[in-house]
């Protein structure tokens, strides 16, 4: 087994070609130098810490929205019950349009951000809604003829409501 000796300057020594050594068991490989400035520690992996604004934010800007609008609700309600005969109570009781107007917008955005199969079933979910409110309060329009009470129009938009929570639950379990 041959060694190699050391050279004391190493700026002095010749530089040998790659081909001068050929790939030899016998010849002792060294270690190679570091270099002057060695390589950065590699980061910690760590876990993002989410909050709870930006794991709910969807939910908490929505219940803050309906929120707003039950307490701008009820305070219109109240307003003109104080105020029966004013000329502006038609103002007043609008103004809960705004309030809900911001529900659906967040509504919108919180579907714009779904995956196409999550969209899929909302759509169908809202779709199943859409008809099965037409079909129930079509129906009950002819029975309203045959004698049974009238039912105002605020009846309408929660029983959509449920149907589109039933039909999501549904078209969800579907898809699973």
């Amino acid at each position: 087994m041959t060694e190699q000796t050391p050279n004391p300057n190493p700026a002095d020594a010749p530089i040998d070609p790659l081909s001068t050594h050929p790939a030899s068991p016998f010849i002792r490989t060294e270690v190679p130098t570091p270099v002057a400035f060695g390589s950065p520690p590699s980061p910690m992996q760590q876990v993002p810490m989410y909050t709870t604004w930006i794991l709910y934010r969807t939910q908490i800007e929505f219940g803050l929205a309906i929120l707003a609008y039950l307490m701008v609700l009820v305070g219109s309600v109240v307003v003109v019950q104080a105020n029966p005969e004013a000329a502006w109570r038609y103002f007043v009781v609008v103004v809960p349009v705004a309030p809900a107007a911001f529900v659906i917008w967040l509504f919108l955005r919180a579907l714009a951000r779904l995956d196409e199969l999550q969209k899929r079933i909302q759509m169908q979910a809202f779709g199943f809604s859409l008809g099965g409110t037409a079909l129930l309060s079509f129906g009950y329009g002819f029975l309203e003829g045959a004698g049974l009470p009238h039912l105002s129009w605020t009846y309408v938009l929660p029983l959509m409501a449920v149907l589109w929570g039933l039909g999501a639950a549904i078209f969800s379990w579907r898809y699973r």
